[in-house]
């Protein structure tokens, strides 16, 4: 599902996203714990970084340390050539995820605007 909605927005096959996403977890579980996940990929096909967050309507079994299966999924797909924010951009999700609300209160978002609002407050927050 994630795959067909970043395909869709940046005209890339929905295979060629899901093969970049599957290689990645395939070294390891990208999920974090208390029901969070953020699988990634660095690819060498696009110009943009683009960020998802879904929440699920079922919960699915990612393998967390902690054995709580996944419900929010960050999806982060970033381009080779602007490696250099990669690494800084996760850091950033995991610390304002370290707010034991957040994963609460992005879960009774009522809409994503509301979602991506209590996003914005917790990295001002953090920052």
């Amino acid at each position: 599902m994630l795959a067909a909605e970043v395909s869709a927005r940046i005209s890339q096959p929905k295979d060629r996203v899901l093969d970049a996403i599957l290689a990645r977890e395939k070294l390891g579980s990208t999920a974090l714990g208390r029901g969070v996940a953020l699988p990634h990929a660095r690819v060498d096909w696009l110009d943009t970084p683009l960020a998802i967050l879904a929440r699920l309507t079922r919960a699915i079994d990612m393998d967390a340390r902690d054995g709580e299966p996944v419900d929010l999924v960050f999806l982060v797909i970033w381009p080779e050539s602007a490696s250099e924010g990669f690494l800084p951009a996760l850091s950033n999700i995991c610390r304002v995820l370290r707010d034991n609300q957040l994963p609460r209160q992005l879960r009774e978002a009522r809409s994503a605007t509301e979602a991506l609002q209590t996003l914005l407050a917790a990295d001002r927050h953090e920052a």
